[in-house]
């Protein structure tokens, strides 16, 4: 009797001893976290190697080169696949724009339209524009945050405030932009395209961006000086490839295209510009590459575990577990949102929650006709409130350090608006869903 698996598109009934790796992954990673109290201590693709060991050691009776089969087709699936391409093309986009001074144009062009009566506000509205540009929330917290530390130095504002409302701001791009690592794991987990889970997305956001900045515009202290600052012309055209990627993203061009397109005009505009030589051009695209390499890693090693665990039976177990408390597309919405929030809980990484969540929140999905850009939607909005409110969040850590360790996380946790308040629409929004699509 052949004991190969045969059918690596087969799943075996459902078994809770299936989960076993997953587990193994939850506790290596969160029960070191803790114990050093560091949750950047360990490496992501090292806690997915001891949960793919443990997978390898599971049912003895199939032959070891049996099983890494499985796994390497779970890793080659096209969606991988086509994830860990956006992802390098969109680390490519992302160290070219940086190195020929996009983020610092963004910032000069956005600083210099801030009214000076309204500077706390408009810093918001900064780290929300800066965000969605380049569509990662760290690097918005980094770039802002000297600004957010001039502010509580020179006008005697409470530090935790405008580092509160810098990383707010943050968690609006992370969840919207086209080239986040949220979005792309998002859309390829729930096989839908970027611009319709940004229209999915984006009532939800800028609705709670909108009441963000009406409890700002009440509760902080208005500012009757701004931050001078010079803001040269050159700064528009430097911002010229965030905007050229969000607008043919926006019209539906292909995302691999657009960001190549992103990348080609950020060379053309920073070597024409003098910004950046053309070889130092095309080695800031290969460590923006680079920089994503953990990330890709992680997203492979993601596939082949879940691959292996849906084939024991895993997958179908946990969904089992938990349809026992969904009655129809509402709870299906809501367990899509828990689950991921649970995973981004223990991982303190929002990517790394949806490529893990994304899977079964699809099955899910389908079973419950949700439409895919709405779970694609939740996944997303939901991992992004998570982490932007976890006090061991890399946004959070980024932020204290750069300030100067000036505040605690509770400190800033306590002027983080725009995560609770997007929380809260994401709840309204579930609850007058449709029971039908």
């Amino acid at each position: 009797m052949d004991k190969n698996i045969a059918n690596n598109t087969a799943s075996r009934p459902p078994h809770a001893k299936a989960l076993l790796p997953f587990a193994v992954f939850l506790l290596f990673y969160f029960g070191i976290s803790l114990a050093t109290g560091d949750f950047y201590r360990i490496p992501m693709p090292v806690a997915f190697l001891a949960a793919a060991a443990t997978a390898m050691c599971q049912d003895l009776r199939k032959p070891l080169r049996s099983k890494v089969n499985l796994f390497a087709k779970g890793m080659g699936d096209p969606d991988i696949m086509a994830m860990c391409m956006i992802f390098i093309l969109a680390g490519g986009f992302a160290g070219a724009a940086k190195a020929m001074g996009a983020v610092e144009g963004t910032v000069q062009l956005a600083m210099a339209c801030i009214p000076s009566q309204w500077l706390l506000l408009g810093l918001f509205v900064v780290s929300c524009f800066i965000s969605l540009s380049i569509g990662t929330s760290v690097g918005t917290v980094s770039a802002l945050t000297p600004i957010a530390v001039e502010l509580t130095q020179s006008l005697g504002l409470t530090p935790g405030l405008p580092l509160g409302i810098v990383i707010g701001g943050a968690m609006f791009g992370d969840n919207l932009s086209m080239i986040s690592d949220t979005t792309i794991a998002a859309t390829r987990t729930q096989k839908v395209d970027m611009r319709s889970k940004f229209y999915a997305n984006f009532f939800l956001a800028t609705g709670a961006a909108v009441i963000t900045l009406a409890v700002y515009w009440v509760l902080a202290p208005k500012i009757a000086t701004a931050i001078p600052g010079e803001y040269p012309l050159s700064s528009f055209f430097l911002v010229l490839p965030y905007i050229a990627v969000l607008v043919l993203a926006l019209l539906g061009i292909n995302v691999m295209a657009v960001l190549l397109i992103g990348i080609f005009l950020a060379g053309i505009i920073g070597v024409g510009l003098g910004k950046i030589l053309f070889l130092d051009f095309l080695a800031a695209a290969g460590a923006g590459i680079n920089n994503m390499a953990e990330t890709l890693i992680v997203a492979l090693l993601a596939g082949g575990l879940l691959k292996v665990i849906r084939y024991n039976g895993g997958i179908s177990f946990l969904i089992q577990l938990i349809e026992r408390g969904i009655h129809g597309r509402r709870m299906c919405e809501l367990g899509i949102a828990g689950l991921v929030a649970v995973v981004n809980i223990f991982t303190a990484n929002n990517t790394v929650a949806i490529v893990v969540a994304g899977p079964i929140a699809r099955d899910l999905a389908e079973k419950y006709k949700v439409p895919a850009k709405r779970s694609a939607s939740i996944l997303d909005t939901t991992s992004c409130v998570i982490q932007g409110l976890l006090p061991y969040g890399a946004q959070i850590l980024v932020a204290i350090g750069l300030a100067g360790n000036q505040v605690t996380p509770f400190g800033i946790i306590r002027y983080l608006y725009y995560p609770l308040i997007l929380a809260i629409v994401l709840l309204i929004s579930i609850a007058f869903a449709k029971k039908k699509a």
